[in-house]
């Protein structure tokens, strides 16, 4: 899941969090009134008080969550731009003639991803299993027309300079 859905996902929840504070709050006030008799004297209203600024110390810090989530860039395009700006994109022509179906369709996908494109992502653009991106990838690289580096737990796939 990306990081801004995340965010938001995170961000809704503290306000249905909030809601539900405020409509607890509303009947535990209303509770303390009817069967308290010692009236706004009664140590019950400041326990209502500290579970009250406890829930909003909780949905504030849920609140900040959300929006970290929202506004931070994801790891792998930092990663992306980092090995862009390494690798010059003058890059000849892939000859196609050369290639089988399923070599094309993975190399059309990495062209069309500016020659970089981590392999789990063109796992998920192909449609293929890893295992057979793997393989396929493989034969690319014995074709000499890409290259692979490895970047944490995945690899990152560069079209090479012909």
């Amino acid at each position: 899941m990306k990081n801004k859905n995340v965010g938001w996902l995170i961000i809704g929840l503290a306000v249905v969090i909030g809601v539900i504070v405020f409509l607890f709050n509303n009947a535990l006030t209303t509770i303390v009134d009817t069967s308290c008799s010692h009236g706004p004297s009664c140590a019950m209203y400041g326990t209502i008080q500290t579970q009250t600024y406890v829930a909003i110390a909780l949905i504030a810090i849920i609140l900040i969550i959300g929006l970290v989530f929202l506004f931070v860039k994801e790891e792998k395009q930092i990663v992306l731009k980092k090995v862009k700006e390494k690798v010059q994109v003058t890059r000849k022509p892939i000859d196609y003639s050369k290639l089988n179906n399923e070599e094309k369709n993975l190399a059309k996908i990495i062209e069309e991803a500016e020659g970089i494109i981590f392999q789990s992502d063109l796992v998920e653009k192909s449609g293929f299993g890893k295992v057979k991106v793997t393989r396929i990838l493989d034969r690319l690289e014995a074709k000499q027309l890409i290259e692979r580096k490895r970047r944490g737990m995945t690899n990152i796939v560069i079209l090479k300079n012909s």
